[in-house]
């Protein structure tokens, strides 16, 4: 396995996830010392980037002594300068910030940048840069504002580069990837069927008779995480799928449907009256979040008095969930429902999360191990808070109707234009009124924003672009079938700089 030392960026899960690209284990870990790091037995150690400074006396750097574990050891942008720093380079604050796509030219000869192109576009997100190498390195790559774009000790298989390999805008950061697995000597074996057996024997011997309730939602994630439970404790284990009442149209029965061919015990629960109250006159997204987060914990705590003692409580968080939610020093992009959403208190023994380190892509393979169907394996993403985070401002009963029909009506269009390649579709309603005109008469109603993007790991995204026949026809036919709706909007930004979800 690869292990990568977290330092609070917010492109870190993508490193994990280029590894394991490459058929390699990865782990990502914040602030360990040098026992438990030796305790993992890495064959190499990936230092990511940061929001910090490493001049600064409040930083967080690695141990030392990784640098006498004789392994190789890459260093990405924060990592790369607290590499210098700690092996005697020079970091300060850069003349020109660098952001966004950047050319990059290979200056020197580098087992990392075997095969790479000597000039390409790699991404740029950093204030400072290495202003003088450690004794040992040479200078690898550069660009126009950034000498030291890359360095490296090849006798002692240290690499450092200011640039962001995993993600997708540098053109060359797989074969990178690749290049320092291979210098790392990894196999190349780890399949998701491997994590698959894996899992199920570890939750065997972590829960072993305990009772457990697995949060259920229908969507891929709960889903598989459902499974997993399933294979792992089989009848102690009780899925419970609670219709907080921001569901898609038709949604509970549909999700009711489908559990009820699965030989699981399955309980659902119509909690719809009960979430809305609670939600009354709020209009802050992080804390309808918390709210929404809070009340399916309690929801869950009567669920298990009632089938009683329940040890564990299963859900089906997934890497993007717990990124964003703020993961060490990593900022908080949205508190998930299920990640910083949780309340202080939670009455279970704990909480197991089996896919917390999966990527939805990853999630939807570990899917089709354990034999689920493929239209659940390909099923629309849906966020645990639903709809609440759809709908702009206060949450009523009538904004969840007036979503939920053109939220249909987008999806039914989607459906009959034969469009297979978005990753995630939705409608959101927009706290915005304006005037227009219907019948004649004049209208002050909301408008409906239609979001479509495509994406591999959903934690960047780009917006689709759908035909303009297509959209013609979702917007007709929502401003004269979905009343309180005279104007409907498409998104098309990118993420980032907007997230997917609305709030």
């Amino acid at each position: 396995m690869i292990l990568v030392l977290d330092f609070g960026g917010q492109y870190n899960q993508l490193i994990a996830r280029r590894v394991r690209e490459n058929n390699v284990y990865c782990e990502v870990h914040t602030a360990l010392d040098i026992e438990k790091i030796r305790s993992f037995k890495p064959e190499g150690i990936i230092l990511t980037g940061g929001p910090q400074s490493v001049y600064k006396e409040d930083s967080l750097l690695p141990p030392i002594e990784i640098f006498n574990l004789g392994i190789p050891i890459l260093g990405i942008c924060y990592g790369a300068q607290a590499m210098a720093k700690i092996l005697g380079g020079e970091v300060n604050p850069a003349s020109v910030s660098e952001y966004g796509k950047t050319e990059v030219e290979i200056v020197g000869a580098s087992k990392l940048f075997a095969n790479v192109e000597k000039k390409s576009v790699a991404w740029m997100s950093h204030t400072d840069r290495i202003f003088s190498a450690p004794e040992g390195f040479i200078v690898t790559a550069s660009t126009k504002n950034c000498p030291i774009a890359a360095m490296e000790d090849g006798t002692k298989n240290f690499y450092a580069v200011q640039f962001h390999p995993e993600v997708v805008h540098t053109i060359e950061g797989m074969k990178i990837f690749s290049n320092f697995v291979d210098i790392c000597g990894c196999k190349r074996d780890w399949k998701m069927s491997s994590f698959v057996v894996d899992t199920i024997a570890k939750l065997k011997k972590k829960i072993g008779g305990g009772k457990v309730l697995c949060a259920l939602s229908g969507g891929v994630d709960s889903s598989v995480a459902a499974v997993l439970l399933s294979k792992a404790v089989g009848k102690n284990l009780t899925c419970v799928f609670v219709d907080h009442g921001l569901l898609r149209k038709n949604e509970a029965a549909e999700v009711e449907a489908v559990f009820k061919n699965f030989d699981l015990n399955f309980i659902k629960i119509d909690a719809g009256e009960r979430f809305l109250n609670k939600l009354r006159g709020v209009i802050e997204p992080e804390r309808k979040r918390k709210i929404i987060g809070e009340e399916f914990i309690r929801v869950f705590e009567e669920v298990s008095k009632k089938i009683g003692a329940v040890d564990y409580l299963v859900q089906g968080t997934i890497y993007p969930d717990v990124i964003e939610s703020g993961l060490g020093k990593s900022a908080v992009i949205k508190s998930h429902h299920n990640v910083g959403g949780l309340p202080d208190f939670v009455d279970f023994k704990e909480i197991v999360e089996p896919l917390r380190l999966l990527f939805k892509d990853e999630v939807r393979e570990a899917g089709r191990e354990l034999g689920l169907p493929e239209n659940l394996v390909n099923r629309q993403p849906f966020p645990g808070p639903g709809l609440g985070i759809r709908i702009i401002g206060e949450v009523t009963a009538e904004k969840v109707k007036i979503v939920q029909d053109a939220d249909a009506i987008y999806r039914e269009e989607i459906f009959k234009a034969g469009i297979k390649n978005l990753s995630q579709y939705f409608a959101a309603l927009t706290n915005m009124r304006s005037v227009g005109v219907m019948g004649d008469g004049r209208t002050y109603d909301y408008a409906i924003a239609l979001r479509a993007v495509l994406t591999s790991d959903f934690m960047t995204a780009e917006a689709a672009q759908i035909s303009w026949e297509v959209l013609n026809v979702v917007a007709n036919r929502i401003v004269n079938e979905v009343k309180g709706v005279n104007r409907v909007l498409y998104d098309c930004t990118s993420k980032p700089p907007a997230t997917i979800e609305f709030e």
